[in-house]
């Protein structure tokens, strides 16, 4: 019996040799690796850390933990998927935060995402501006900013391209829109709504010529220079018909 044991100890130990040996041998050393989804300014450098980190693995011992940590230093990288195809190729999906605010104070401007983080490194060109009491670390905690993160991000596409900045006025939140009225939402609560409302007060030609639509209550939106215009009149309510003169405050000062 105990010659029958150490036997099959003995066997299973070469089956487990011989199976590292297979995993880690150059026969299946990975060749090739392609990126996807690494399509933000920063793509360029962390396609190249990819690359590298794959050419050293299998395509039977793919280290995720290596590659993650490959693409560390790059906040713009939220995850990973992996896949590999025996015997030679690496696919390595990068899954990244979009910016969709340029934060600003003095003469700093930084990209931030929607949750809040700030992703330094990233080319802020073309993207709204938020000026601010102070540039964040690596992320935002002001609850306001967060809010006007959210509202950026919320931007349905036909609009998003067209928000100039964010800044804090009379009423509260506002997005100055490129050959548009000034957008009021007040905070950055229930953008959803507010958002839906100004798409179809826009798309009214009834709007044409307001200075500001009002977004404070979604139900009953005031039109700049042309009133009221409800969108649910069980809900509707007197809108504040003073006109919002521009502020360039900062939004947490």
């Amino acid at each position: 019996m105990k010659r029958i044991l150490a036997g099959v100890l003995v066997a299973a130990c070469a089956l487990v040799g011989g199976w590292l040996w297979v995993r880690d041998s150059t026969l299946l050393a990975v060749h090739d690796v392609f990126v996807t989804g690494a399509d933000s300014t920063q793509g360029p450098q962390i396609r190249s850390a990819l690359r590298s980190a794959g050419l050293d693995m299998t395509t039977l011992h793919v280290r995720k933990n290596a590659l993650r940590a490959a693409v560390s230093q790059y906040p713009s990288v939220k995850g990973i998927d992996v896949r590999s195809d025996f015997p030679h190729k690496l696919f390595v999906h990068v899954r990244e935060r979009a910016p969709v605010v340029a934060i600003q104070s003095g003469g700093t401007t930084v990209a931030a995402a929607r949750d809040g983080l700030v992703l330094r490194g990233l080319r802020a060109r073309g993207l709204p501006t938020l000026r601010v009491g102070s540039v964040p670390g690596e992320r935002v905690t002001d609850r306001r900013t967060l809010g006007a993160l959210g509202v950026a991000a919320g931007a349905p596409p036909e609009l998003r391209d067209r928000i100039v900045r964010l800044w804090s006025g009379p009423r509260g939140l506002t997005l100055d829109l490129r050959n548009g009225p000034d957008l009021i939402f007040g905070s950055g609560t229930d953008p959803a709504r507010k958002w839906i409302a100004a798409v179809r007060v826009l798309a009214d030609r009834s709007s044409a010529g307001a200075t500001y639509l009002d977004l404070r209550v979604p139900e009953r939106v005031a039109a700049g220079g042309l009133g009221p215009v409800e969108q649910d009149p069980e809900q509707a309510v007197t809108p504040d018909p003073q006109a919002p003169v521009e502020s360039r405050a900062t939004l947490n000062p």
